[in-house]
């Protein structure tokens, strides 16, 4: 997951998904966002077989809860997860 931008600033961020349904996305990010604050941000999905490219999906949504820290040991680094609307989509065929 990238994140593009948050609020009025441009973040240039990267998050990992951890759930996606119809409505939303559950995800953790380096950066805590704040609650109400819009979101745009891009979702890539592997290519299928056969398939010359990936697709992605990119949303605009509003961040919708915080739900807690976890500790990166790789990164040595907190991850803050987050849950976000999905309000608007487009798929994006690369």
């Amino acid at each position: 997951m990238r994140i593009l931008r948050a609020g009025l600033g441009v973040l240039g961020g990267a998050g990992e998904t951890v759930n996606v349904s119809s409505g939303g996305v559950l995800f953790t990010a380096d950066r805590r966002l704040e609650v109400g604050e819009t979101l745009e941000y891009t979702i890539a999905f592997p290519p299928r077989p056969g398939s010359p490219g990936n697709t992605d999906l990119h949303c605009l949504g509003k961040v919708l809860r915080y739900e807690g820290t976890l500790a990166d040991a790789e990164r040595q680094a907190k991850l803050y997860v987050m849950a976000a609307t999905i309000e608007r989509h487009e798929f994006v065929r690369e």
